[in-house]
């Protein structure tokens, strides 16, 4: 339909709008009214994706001055998902104005996923991947290639075809309108011979929406390659950011193991081995190198990589990088490698330590200088010194030289910043004292350091899923003032959601997953009872969430010694999730196949998991959903403890509140993949004594509470099971779609609503007639 919203004219693909839908868009349109940045949580599976991309590209065809929409969502699949609802929207948008409305709309993956070249694509690993594509693309291969070819020499370096011939149409090489999945990229590089990667890339500063991965703005080694170019009139959505502050943090974090450090030697032994070939063979490229060093390295354009030798770039966000020469004691290329093999001792030297070691960055810089003689200004410029050193010695194979870049990493993000970070060196894991495996982890502490930039780059940022709540405690994680920030309800016209609370099994005995009672033997045998009465009751999938995979583990063991197993495989059968992604992709599959065929199935998994955030258990798959306790982090991982402490002290979020916010948007994350649609169905079971508080229950999405009633708390399991015999044979009565249709609003409605608001008929956009829009054009 098209309809006015407030003056703006809505193209929406379907007959009907869902009230929350129209919500959505309004809070949506005062957003981009504003030129601000918004926080908005919409129920699952009443359409957020189509009710956002047909929001904004209304409006960027209403306001041309509007940007482009970075559409970010976290994986690959989701991504299909938008451009697959994106190409309807824009099927509609054809059909009722013309050519006006043409768009084009592509998503882009790493390497791994767009690469068409046989051999490349082979590759096992994104890094390997990666290195194997800049040795076929790097600019001084290709030179090479050239200079052999020349001399009728048989050339001793190959070349990816399809880079090149995508190289020699040069500024001819474009997509024409349209919506580009990367199958459709794929498709569309082999027909033309093209690289579909680098393609991509380059048509992203001309796409009016691009879908990508989050990484491409939140890492400032990726997005100084990827989104440089960006403009500022940009709208960006960042799609399930429920988890978005954990996403700046790791952006921002490094790692470093023994393993790591003698690596990292060995990759030193081996830059030194090159320089000295260089000086011999080459010396006019290192004096080239030391030259453009004195002058600076920003200014010369020295780290503006092009072609396919595009290593990832500083770690530092741009702003903080400083723009000032190299110092004089790593411009040459045997100082610096010396420089970093000190660095590295001295890394050695402290991973030696046989007790915890917490400390700031200021006090690790202080404590290096008066070891190893190394001052805090020459590590910040430790990374981009190493990409030149790299790009000098014209080495491709980044992979191999993947531990002295993690050092560098480290050390450049030390040097610039001084606040919202930690420094935690741990000489054995908690788990097992005895054996010495120590890790250096520089942590990141406060996730507004990532996000900041893209809040202060572009016009409008919005943060949306479907569990943000409590929603006032993202604007003061991420540190930005949204000037619209709405939590919608979700209009049912049935109860499809019941969600129960079940304190106590039919023993009278509480149960949880508290650390003092998860041991416990009649807790255990309690949550095998809740699971045997549910899968003789719910029909179809039901699929259970446990806290962690080793309590999965223990809790497993435990039922398959006592005969729970054995009993619930009377009436369904049992999958588990495991670290391993083949295995788990393997018992989903199987797990679908038992829900088709009418047998039933359990599929037992994790929160936190891969299928706690990214599978939807939609419609028979899932008619029944148990979250076995709360889902808290390690409460005594130091790197936590550092975070809560900093969030205490900054921010004023009390510990207590945060991990209870924290675990609850897990549980919520975890209950809500059975509800897809308005027309699905599902029982919420949270198994702990523990959501009986409110202070639990009040951290729930609002469209979750709603319908949390009184009568549903505090069950003991053949209470709860008796709840859930009732809701299934409502649910199990035939759905008359009419009454559904009174809660939906058409186009009659959507006019009036308009009309009620002061506002007439859809207005077509600039240069197409008001014909064009009628609805049998």
């Amino acid at each position: 339909m098209i309809f006015n919203l407030e003056g703006l004219t809505v193209y929406f693909p379907y007959e009907y709008v869902y009230p929350e839908q129209y919500k959505y868009m309004l809070e949506l349109k005062h957003g981009l009214d504003a030129k601000g940045h918004g926080c908005l949580e919409m129920p699952t599976g009443t359409g957020k994706t189509i009710t956002c991309l047909a929001l904004i590209t209304s409006y960027q065809l209403a306001h041309p001055e509007c940007g482009k929409l970075i559409y970010c969502t976290r994986t690959v699949p989701e991504m299909e998902k938008v451009l697959a609802e994106l190409r309807v929207l824009q099927a509609y948008r054809e059909k009722h104005v013309g050519k006006a409305a043409e768009m084009l709309a592509l998503g882009l993956s790493s390497r791994k996923n767009m690469c068409i070249h046989p051999k490349v694509a082979d590759e096992g690993s994104r890094e390997s991947v990666d290195a194997r594509c800049r040795r076929l693309t790097a600019s001084w291969v290709r030179e090479k290639h050239l200079t052999d070819a020349a001399s009728e020499e048989k050339p001793t370096t190959d070349l990816c075809q399809f880079f090149e011939d995508y190289e020699k149409e040069g500024p001819d090489a474009v997509l024409p309108a349209g919506v580009y999945t990367l199958a459709d990229l794929r498709e569309f590089g082999r027909k033309k011979g093209w690289c579909p990667y680098f393609l991509a890339r380059h048509m992203i500063s001309v796409a009016n929406v691009v879908v990508y991965n989050y990484q491409y703005l939140l890492d400032p080694k990726v997005s100084s390659l990827v989104s440089r170019e960006l403009e500022k009139n940009c709208v960006v959505v960042f799609d399930e950011a429920h988890n978005i502050d954990n996403v700046c943090i790791e952006a921002l974090s490094v790692n470093l193991r023994s393993q790591t450090l003698e690596a990292a030697g060995r990759n030193i032994t081996s830059l030194s081995g090159k320089i000295e070939r260089a000086k011999q063979t080459d010396a006019r490229r290192l004096k080239e190198e030391y030259q453009r060093l004195v002058n600076g390295l920003a200014q010369q354009g020295v780290l503006r990589n092009g072609g396919g030798e595009d290593a990832l770039q500083n770690p530092v966000i741009p702003d903080d990088i400083l723009r000032e020469a190299v110092p004089g004691n790593i411009r040459r290329a045997e100082h610096f490698v010396a420089f970093l093999r000190r660095f590295v001792e001295y890394l050695k030297t402290r991973m030696r330590a046989t007790v915890v070691e917490q400390e700031t960055p200021s006090a690790f810089l202080a404590h290096l200088q008066r070891t190893a003689a190394i001052d805090g200004k020459t590590l910040k410029f430790c990374y981009d010194r190493l990409t030149s050193l790299l790009k000098t010695l014209e080495i491709v194979d980044t992979e191999e030289f993947h531990a002295i870049s993690l050092v560098a990493d480290f050390g450049t993000l030390v040097g610039t910043y001084q606040n919202g970070f930690a420094l935690i060196l741990e000489p054995y894991d908690a788990r097992y004292p005895n054996i010495p495996d120590p890790v250096f982890q520089l942590c990141c502490l406060d996730a507004s350091l990532a996000v900041r930039p893209v809040f202060e780059k572009f016009q409008s940022v919005f943060i949306t899923s479907g569990t943000l709540s409590p929603i006032e405690l993202y604007p003061r994680l991420l540190s930005f003032n949204p000037v619209c920030i709405a939590s919608l309800p979700m209009t049912l016209t049935r109860d499809c959601l019941c969600p129960v609370v079940i304190t106590r099994g039919a023993d009278q005995q509480g149960v949880s997953t508290k650390f003092d009672m998860r041991d416990d033997p009649n807790v255990i045998q309690n949550y095998g009872r809740i699971l045997i009465d549910l899968a003789a009751t719910v029909p179809d999938g039901l699929v259970a969430f446990f806290v962690s995979y080793s309590y999965m583990e223990q809790i497993v063991s435990k039922w398959h010694e006592t005969g729970v197993l054995q009993q619930v495989m009377q009436h369904k059968l049992v999958f588990i999730e495991t670290q391993d992604v083949v295995e788990t992709s393997l018992a989903l599959d199987n797990y679908r196949k038992a829900c088709n065929c009418g047998r039933g199935a359990v599929f037992l998994s994790v929160a936190r998991g891969k299928v706690a955030e990214g599978i939807d258990f939609d419609r028979h798959y899932g008619r029944a959903v148990i979250m076995y306790g709360v889902p808290y982090q390690y409460t005594l991982s130091r790197v936590l403890r550092a975070r809560l402490e900093y969030l205490r002290e900054t921010f004023q979020i009390k510990e207590a509140d945060f991990l209870a916010f924290d675990a609850v948007r897990q549980a919520a994350q975890c209950v809500g993949r059975v509800i897809r649609s308005k027309a699905d169905y599902g029982l919420m079971v949270f198994a702990d004594k523990r959501y009986n508080s409110h202070d639990k229950r009040g951290k729930l999405p609002g469209w979750i509470t709603t319908h949390l009633h009184e009568q549903n708390l505090n069950l003991s399991t053949d209470m709860a099971v008796q709840i859930a015999r009732t809701f299934m044979r409502e649910m199990a009565q035939p759905y008359d779609r009419g009454v559904a249709g009174k809660q939906l609003l058409d186009q009659a409605a959507c006019d009036a609503l308009a009309k009620q608001a002061g506002f007439g008929p859809p207005k077509p956009p600039p240069g197409v007639s008001g014909s064009a829009m009628l609805p049998g054009k």
